[in-house]
């Protein structure tokens, strides 16, 4: 009898243990199907963002009479207080832009209005020609988020983006070049090892 018990328990043992495996497999998919629950460890997203939808035109907002004030939602987007985002859309994830390995684009969103990226002088040190996408993949060769390079081009990271390299590693990581949809004079520079992204500026 003892010896049934035993077998039993050796054949069943792995049967129970499967939905758990299977869980841990699948944690972080979504509905579609896509992984979304990894981020960085070496993904290279095979192409850039798509552009942002453009908002709809809204109406002029109703005449302010002399002495009234305005409501917060009604003042010129460019008088009211930087957002601070949150860009951490699951548990684990960095609160940087970032790109899912089902190449999903997480924060890159604003849309081509976005006033930050405004620039009097687009392309004002020329365009980047060193290549583009994952088959182009340049290993960081030293500087800061003033000013970086690898094989002879320099970059520099848009002020706002800097909180998001300060766990970049200057003189080793992996990154890829993308080029902005929405921002015209901007770059986007991946992070293969983290799997987060910044706006950067080609300085030539």
């Amino acid at each position: 009898m003892k010896h049934h018990v035993v077998l039993l328990a050796i054949v069943l043992l792995p049967c129970l243990a499967l939905p758990g495996l299977t869980q841990g497999r699948n944690r972080g998919r979504d509905d579609r199907g896509g992984d979304r629950g990894r981020v960085g460890g070496g993904f290279i997203p095979p192409r850039g963002p798509a552009p942002a939808a453009q908002p709809r035109v809204q109406q002029r907002p109703p005449q302010q009479r002399p002495g009234e004030q305005r409501p917060a939602e009604q003042r010129p987007a460019e008088q009211r207080p930087a957002e601070q985002r949150n860009f951490r859309d699951l548990e684990g994830h960095p609160n940087a832009p970032h790109v899912h390995t089902n190449g999903e684009w997480v924060g890159h969103d604003t849309g081509r209005d976005d006033r930050r990226f405004h620039l009097d002088h687009v392309w004002e040190h020329g365009r980047f020609r060193g290549g583009f996408g994952p088959r182009h993949v340049f290993r960081l060769e030293g500087g800061g988020p003033n000013r970086f390079w690898f094989r002879g081009f320099y970059f520099s990271v848009f002020p706002d983006d800097y909180p998001f390299v300060s766990d970049w590693l200057w003189d080793s990581d992996s990154i890829v070049i993308y080029e902005d949809p929405d921002h015209p004079g901007w770059y986007l520079a991946y992070n293969a090892r983290l799997g987060t992204y910044v706006h950067v500026m080609f300085l030539g």
